[in-house]
């Protein structure tokens, strides 16, 4: 297992409403601002390659106690100028406070301790019964027409279909947020089951009232 001492106690942060980064997922982004291109310069010289993803909130783009960091694995630069960048998913975070400095991105100093489970190998959900989920996924899949590759869904382990689900599904940002908290597998899947199926109801709500 990765230790913590190899992970910095500061690094940048990319606050993106309703982006989700968990560990050991993959997130592709699309960099187009000045901020974050510096930002990706500046990251491509270090050795670990974090970057914090960070839910903001309010109208002062307040940031969210607890992220993810990824490392960037891959990227591409188009003509323009523009970066298409891929992260893998390391660690949540816990922020301890915001850094002044001369940047122009936010940077953090960050705690990693209380998510050693991010380092290891990937969870199992011992209690997941995937046939009534998947039932209920694809009634909501139907319902906001979302489309899928339902075969590798099927084939997917518990962790990859529960957390790549998590990461696509269109919920709001605070919901995104309840999902990255989930202290296990089996929290964020019922977290995950949860808003499908109120998502659901309200559908079923409207339908009746038309």
């Amino acid at each position: 297992m990765s230790k913590t001492f190899d992970l910095p106690d500061t690094i940048p942060v990319f606050p993106l409403p309703g982006a989700l980064l968990l560990p050991r997922s993959h997130l592709p982004l699309h960099l187009f601002e000045p901020r974050y291109l510096q930002m990706l310069d500046d990251v491509l010289k270090t050795e670990h390659r974090l970057i914090g993803m960070v839910q903001p909130y309010g109208k002062d783009q307040r940031l969210h106690s607890i992220g993810c960091a990824g490392r960037v694995t891959a990227f591409s630069e188009t003509d323009d100028g523009r970066y298409m960048i891929t992260m893998a998913g390391r660690s949540r975070f816990r922020i301890s406070n915001e850094v002044d400095g001369f940047t122009p991105y936010r940077r953090c100093k960050v705690s990693w301790q209380g998510f050693e489970r991010d380092l290891g190998p990937a969870e199992v959900d011992e209690t997941f019964d995937r046939h009534k989920f998947m039932r209920a996924l694809e009634r909501y899949f139907t319902e906001e027409n979302l489309a899928t590759d339902w075969d590798s869904l099927q084939e997917a382990d518990d962790e990859l279909l529960i957390n790549s689900l998590s990461m696509l599904c269109p919920f709001e940002p605070e919901d995104k947020q309840a999902l990255l908290e989930a202290p296990s597998l089996t929290t964020r899947r019922e977290t995950l089951t949860t808003l499908i199926e109120y998502t659901l109801r309200g559908g079923s709500a409207e339908e009746i009232m038309q």
